[in-house]
């Protein structure tokens, strides 16, 4: 009778061995909160006038040239960038899928139902709300552990691809995609370098937060992990 060792997972990937219904259903709240939350807090930058995110420009600027829903513009990006895995050898994961479905869908619903601010008080009170929930919704989607969303890893694989460094990958795409986005009429303003500033340390101190404690009990689950050194941006 012959033993050999059990094939070890993929590396992007996480085995919890044995990972209970509870634990999973605290993993999958956090995932769909998350993505929710990051949509909303979305729509109240865009409401706000002040600036967006890198990405957000970009889909603020193609929403302004094609007449559609800016989450939809968000939704079809979102899908076109996970084609580019395919070359890159990424493998998607649940969160991966479920960041392209959900966040747009979130913005639209959000964007429906907040008012555009006037005045400077409430303009800045809505900038500085949307960018502290979108470093929650951050910390909250990445904390449990369904994989990355599709521009991040699509940063990750071209950082293996080229070896060069992710911060190098992310900071080409992300000023070629503001640069595209403000051309087409995309909001770039003093919200945009403020949640370049502040993005990082608030989804840091979130995902402390929002860690998930390893399981006890339960069958077996397989999902995939964020690249290490991964932070999501839309």
């Amino acid at each position: 009778m012959s033993w050999s060792r059990p094939p070890r997972p993929h590396r992007g990937h996480v085995l919890s061995r044995r990972s209970g219904p509870r634990h999973l259903t605290r993993r999958l709240t956090q995932l769909y909160g998350g993505l929710v939350l990051y949509g909303a807090s979305s729509a109240l930058l865009v409401a706000s006038g002040l600036g967006l995110e890198p990405w957000n420009v970009l889909h603020q600027g193609l929403a302004e040239r094609t007449g559609l829903s800016m989450g939809l513009v968000l939704t079809v990006v979102g899908a076109a960038v996970l084609l580019l895995w395919i070359p890159l050898r990424q493998r998607p994961g649940l969160g991966t899928v479920s960041n392209v479905l959900v966040i747009g869908a979130a913005m639209d619903a959000t964007l429906a139902v907040v008012p555009d601010a006037h005045g400077w008080t409430a303009r800045i009170a809505m900038m500085v709300a949307g960018i502290v929930l979108n470093g929650a919704a951050t910390g909250l989607y990445i904390a449990a552990r369904f994989g990355p969303g599709p521009r991040d890893g699509l940063m990750t694989g071209l950082n293996r691809r080229t070896g060069l460094s992710v911060r190098l990958v992310r900071t080409a795409v992300e000023i070629t995609v503001v640069a595209t986005g403000f051309a087409l009429g995309g909001t770039v303003g003093v919200g945009t370098l403020l949640y370049a500033v502040t993005i990082g340390p608030l989804a840091q101190a979130f995902l402390r937060l929002f860690a998930v404690p390893p399981a006890s009990g339960g069958s077996t689950v397989v999902a995939a992990a964020p690249p290490r050194r991964a932070i999501l941006r839309r």
